[in-house]
């Protein structure tokens, strides 16, 4: 920002009177004149008293004498004097008359003596020397005067203030500051002054008169002292510093609105707001606030400003104006400012820290924005959907939601986004830039927070608890999702089916089932899938591969779920129940299947000879008695299966594996029905009744065979 001059009227006018103390001598010889007479008649009453003091009596006929001696008197103004040459100079006051003129500048004189006096004007000379300092004076009043600089006496003192001055004019001078009296009116604008001389100088703003150039640069003034102090632009002489930070000025008026700085003094307050300034001219700035005024305006786009910095700063928006250059990268700026801003990026100066959680910025915008984080502060909020947002930026951006504008897109598949980070972050599909690596596995990320997120697989944090079941995820929207759990909530429901589901990737993989989608092919079988899980789960059949291990008997499997439906054959679960028999099963599927028997729904037909069946695997598991097709064949003998159970069950017999043991004796069986089968031995259980005799059995066929043998006819 342009640094401000501030000068009041009198202030300067008051430095300029002091500079030019000696030009303005012959101005006030009048005054001076009476000053000097009324200094000598104090003089002499000090005297006439100090001799009554000592004891020197005047005598009788001497004060008589003195009073005769003033026997003319002025009929005008009734003033006496001693001799009639006295009263004879003294009526020229009334009539005006000068008979005294100077044969050099026309000027005319009262007295003889006062022309004498005026002709040292053109002859320079100055008998008058100060002894101190050697000074020269063309009167000896005015030397008189002088000694008093030495002496610093200053007889003269305001009975208002207690200021003291050395002339008498002066404090005549200075007591118009009390009583406000300005005397002195221009007849233009109609200003008034304390002094003559401040209205002679002010009357140059009317003239235009700049009679003092400067011959470096060719500036004008209307004042010497404005000259001088301009050539310390020139010279850059600061006479006067600051004696607390040392910082210097070229003009005392400067150094004295500094000092306001460290005594903090603002003494200029705002009616309206109660905001103080240290300088009236930032009061007046501050007042276009309230008013609204901004007399600059752009000649280009007609923004107006309150200030013609502003202005100035606002052109360099038009013009691409950028001066100021960084040393270190090249990056240019408009403002000194921003480049100071730009120049903590490479020293990582943050000089802005929050006092509650210690987080540094580096400019303190940035930590009042912080700050909002702390006191949940939230100023902005949308029109439409009532939502705040603690930055004025961040609505913007929201709007975009209601409106629907993507101004950004992308130029090789065309796809727009709403922000322009998020295009960049896009653009990293087609480049495959990861610039993210993880440090202990080596994977790498396009996003700083996919690897954060990932990190935590490794650190196995999970910050994100739930309240109902205390389960604990790494993410939030993995809670989020979680919650519907216990909601129920299915916001995604199918168009088709009226099937609904917790999450929408839920709903897009149902959505295959109608359209039969299914673009996951095994490279070996041709297989196709809807899931790519499905694939790699398929793959482990070509593989052979079986990472899930039973810790009782050994058995592999393929997929965890199957590890856990086994592993209720050794605890034996049976979790499933059915309500209409009482007949309890391991695996749900196995239940609905078994539902069916009860409803008699036999929805899946073969074509072939019209048989129903409950399930479509039972229908598949017939077809290929039709076919002919048994794909599960034995690795030790030829012999071929429909059914790939049934294979595992014949070839314990090449084996010799048993791996269902009776929990009664040490039987060991190939097939767990028929384990269960022989501890019916044990436990004596007869579940199967004839509904016509009564006699109960401990297998199904046995009662099957009772009932064809004895009760069919």
């Amino acid at each position: 920002m342009a640094f401000i001059k501030e000068e009041p009227a009198d202030f300067r006018i008051e430095e300029v009177f002091s500079l030019k103390q000696e030009d303005l001598e012959e101005q006030t010889e009048l005054i001076e004149d009476n000053e000097v007479k009324e200094e000598m008649s104090e003089v002499e009453d000090k005297n006439h008293v100090s001799k009554i003091k000592s004891g020197e009596k005047p005598k009788q006929k001497d004060l008589e004498k003195r009073r005769e001696n003033k026997s003319f008197t002025c009929n005008q103004c009734g003033k006496s004097f001693s001799r009639k040459g006295h009263l004879d100079v003294h009526m020229r006051v009334h009539t005006g008359e000068k008979p005294f003129t100077c044969d050099q500048c026309g000027k005319s004189f009262s007295r003889k003596c006062h022309l004498e006096r005026h002709m040292r004007v053109h002859t320079r000379e100055k008998p008058f020397a100060c002894d101190q300092c050697g000074k020269s004076f063309s009167r000896k009043c005015n030397l008189e005067r002088h000694m008093r600089v030495h002496t610093r006496e200053k007889p003269f003192a305001c009975d208002q203030c207690g200021k003291s001055f050395s002339r008498k004019c002066h404090l005549e001078l200075h007591m118009r500051v009390h009583t406000g009296e300005k005397p002195f009116a221009c007849e233009q604008c109609g200003k008034s002054f304390s002094r003559k001389c401040y209205l002679e100088l002010h009357m140059k703003v009317h003239t235009g008169e700049k009679p003092f150039a400067c011959d470096q640069c060719g500036k004008n003034f209307s004042l010497k002292c404005y000259l001088e102090l301009h050539m310390r632009v020139h010279t850059r002489e600061k006479p006067f510093a600051c004696d607390q930070c040392g910082k210097s000025f070229s003009r005392k008026c400067h150094l004295e609105l500094h000092m306001r700085v460290h005594t903090g003094e603002k003494p200029f307050a705002c009616e309206q707001c109660g905001k103080s300034f240290s300088r009236k001219c930032y009061l007046e700035l501050h007042m276009r606030v309230h008013t609204g005024e901004k007399p600059f305006a752009c000649e280009q786009c007609g923004k107006s400003f309150s200030r013609k910095c502003y202005l100035e700063l606002h052109m360099r928006v038009h013009t691409g104006e950028k001066p100021f250059a960084c040393d270190q990268c090249g990056k240019n700026f408009s403002l000194k400012c921003y480049l100071e801003l730009h120049m903590r990026v490479h020293t990582r100066e943050k000089p802005f820290a929050c006092d509650q959680c210690g987080k540094s910025f580096s400019r303190k915008c940035y930590l009042e924005l912080h700050m909002r984080v702390h006191t949940g502060e939230k100023p902005f909020a949308c029109e439409q959907c009532g939502k705040s947002f603690s930055r004025k930026c961040y609505l913007e951006l929201h709007m975009r939601v209601h409106t629907g504008e993507k101004p950004f897109a992308c130029e090789q598949c065309g796809k727009s986004f709403s922000r322009k980070c998020y295009l960049e972050l896009h653009m990293r599909v087609h480049t495959g830039e990861k610039p993210f690596a993880c440090e202990q596995c080596g994977k790498s990320f396009s996003r700083k927070c996919y690897l954060e997120l990932h990190m935590r697989v490794h650190t196995g944090e999970k910050p994100f608890a739930c309240e109902q079941c205390g389960k604990s995820f790494s993410r939030k929207c993995y809670l989020e999702l979680h919650m519907r759990v216990h909601t129920g909530e299915k916001p995604f429901a199918c168009e088709q089916c009226g099937k609904s589901f917790s999450r929408k990737c839920y709903l897009e993989l149902h959505m295959r089932v109608h359209t039969g989608e299914k673009p996951f092919a095994c490279e070996q079988c041709g297989k196709s899938f809807s899931r790519k899980c499905y694939l790699e789960l398929h793959m482990r059949v070509h593989t052979g591969e079986k990472p899930f291990a039973c810790e009782q008997c050994g058995k592999s499997f393929s997929r965890k779920c199957y590890l856990e439906f086994h592993m209720r054959v050794h605890t034996g679960e049976k979790p499933h129940l059915c309500y209409l028999c009482g007949k309890s099963f391991s695996l749900l599927q196995s239940l609905k299947v078994h539902q069916k028997i009860h409803s008699c729904v036999k929805e899946y037909m073969c074509f072939e000879c019209e048989k129903t069946f409950i399930s479509a695997y039972s229908l598949r598991l017939h077809e290929r008695i039709h076919s002919g097709e048994k794909p599960y064949k034995c690795s030790h003998c030829d012999k071929s299966f429909i059914q790939s159970s049934t294979l595992k069950t014949h070839e314990r017999i090449h084996t010799g594996e048993k791996p269902y043991k009776c929990s009664h004796c040490d039987k060991s069986f190939i097939q767990s029905s028929t384990l269960k089968t022989h501890e019916k031995i044990h436990t004596r259980e007869k579940p199967y009744h004839c509904t016509a005799c009564g006699q109960h059995f401990n297998q199904s066929s046995a009662l099957h065979t009772h009932t064809k043998k004895h009760h069919s006819k």
